[in-house]
């Protein structure tokens, strides 16, 4: 497909969805991986794979190796940290806080990655954010606490491994997000990419310094590297991890902001804790009260966002809530 090819609607609103719920679905998995695979290493491994299966794709598509490494010359040490910043930072932040935590927290500490954005804009940028989002970002930021269990019991309770510190962990992870963030802010400094492009060559720029801090935490008895038992235990966890959830996902994500706008396509990350907490009660672990309370707190405030920045994104969030509304229909049954 040329890269210039419009996306029907349809068809962004569809990859949106299947990028969504593929990400809520890694929490769980990687909740199961992490007892056999150390979250560095994971890492790793979850991002070599994506590099597998991104790198052919770009170079089929995006002119082959001649251009990619023209690219990669002039614009590399750029690429290379926004990619360590959006893969290593925000990777092992997350796969640290999820091995302490339950997969439904994580998920909701990502779905406040756009207004993170907003908020670091107007630090960095002085873009100051309109008063709707700063109301729905103080009302997201509270649901984070009760989801976490700092603001109301019965939160990181609800199946955190942390007992009374689970909320720590749940933090490390919205920390996590900070250098998704920064991934994400560098796309507007190399304009001259796509977003194939710069998926694909922040990947590979990246790889040796995720190699290397790999082995430096081994080496320095930080982290250990995972026994061929283990791997073997988890290796369809691994795969789903680095194909489906790394690689697929960020495509398909891909496809819905070219086809609706990055802005309109951040209202589905709303998807991703509903998506996380409606597999878990399809597998048996019912959320509890304080854990409903404080997704339905995130969500609005992430909604509320979503409307004040974009007149499209009321579309798009009728589209979610007739999705899960969809899903939670059938559950019941």
């Amino acid at each position: 497909m040329d890269k210039n090819t419009a996306i029907p609607r349809p068809a962004g609103i569809a990859a949106l969805l299947v990028a969504t719920i593929s990400w809520g679905g890694m929490f769980l998995v990687g909740k199961a991986v992490l007892p056999h695979v150390g979250p560095a290493w994971l890492t790793l491994i979850r991002y070599t794979l994506a590099t597998a299966v991104m790198l052919p794709a770009m170079l089929l598509l995006r002119g082959g190796v001649a251009r990619a490494w023209q690219q990669l010359r002039a614009e590399g040490p750029d690429l290379a940290l926004r990619g360590l910043a959006g893969f290593g930072v925000f990777g092992l932040l997350l796969l640290i806080g999820l091995r302490h935590t339950v997969p439904s927290h994580g998920a909701v500490m990502i779905a406040t990655t756009p207004i993170s954005t907003q908020l670091l804009r107007w630090l960095l940028d002085g873009q100051r954010p309109g008063r709707a989002t700063l109301l729905a970002s103080l009302l997201a930021l509270a649901g984070v606490g009760v989801i976490s269990g700092l603001l109301l019991p019965g939160g990181a309770t609800g199946g955190a491994t942390g007992g009374d510190a689970a909320w720590h962990w749940d933090l490390v992870v919205l920390a996590g997000t900070l250098g998704w963030v920064v991934y994400t802010r560098g796309a507007a400094r190399h304009p001259t990419l796509d977003v194939l492009e710069y998926t694909g060559l922040t990947l590979v720029a990246a790889w040796p310094l995720l190699a290397l801090g790999t082995l430096a935490l081994t080496a320095l008895g930080l982290e250990h590297v995972p026994a061929t038992a283990d791997l073997a235990a988890s290796w369809h966890g691994l795969l789903y991890i680095g194909a489906i959830s790394s690689a697929l996902a960020v495509l398909a994500y891909n496809v819905g902001v070219r086809s609706l706008g990055a802005v309109t396509a951040s209202a589905f990350l709303n998807f991703v804790p509903v998506s996380a907490l409606l597999i878990a009660a399809l597998l048996g672990k019912l959320p509890t009260g304080a854990e409903l309370l404080g997704v339905g707190m995130v969500v609005a405030g992430l909604l509320v966002h979503a409307r004040s920045v974009s007149a499209a994104a009321p579309r798009v969030t009728m589209t979610v809530i007739r999705e899960c509304a969809l899903v939670a229909t059938n559950t019941s049954r």
